[in-house]
């Protein structure tokens, strides 16, 4: 009998090693489509908004990039700014 029948997914990830990876992962692809929605709706590209970030094209390409999970919290607030809204971060159980 599978030490994992009975268990969830969360646990068996956990148990593996993987459950931090895979939540980053989610976490930033959720981040870059409302990043992108927010762009369609207010009929920004790319190049205009890494102007108003005050940052690079590329550095905006990272950030929109669903499986690049290396971005600053700084590079967030920034386009959160540039996009008129706000980042809430909290620590959950």
């Amino acid at each position: 009998m599978s030490k994992h029948i009975g268990s969830n997914f969360d646990d068996f990830l956990d148990e593996e090693g993987l459950l931090a990876e895979v939540e980053a992962v989610a976490t930033k692809r959720v981040i870059a489509f409302q990043l992108q929605e927010l762009m369609k709706e207010q009929k920004l590209t790319k190049v205009q908004l890494a102007k108003r970030m005050k940052t690079s094209r590329s550095a905006l390409e990272r950030l929109l990039d669903p499986d690049n999970i290396s971005v600053t919290l700084l590079t967030l607030e920034r386009a959160a700014k540039a996009l008129g809204k706000n980042i809430r971060i909290e620590l959950a159980a």
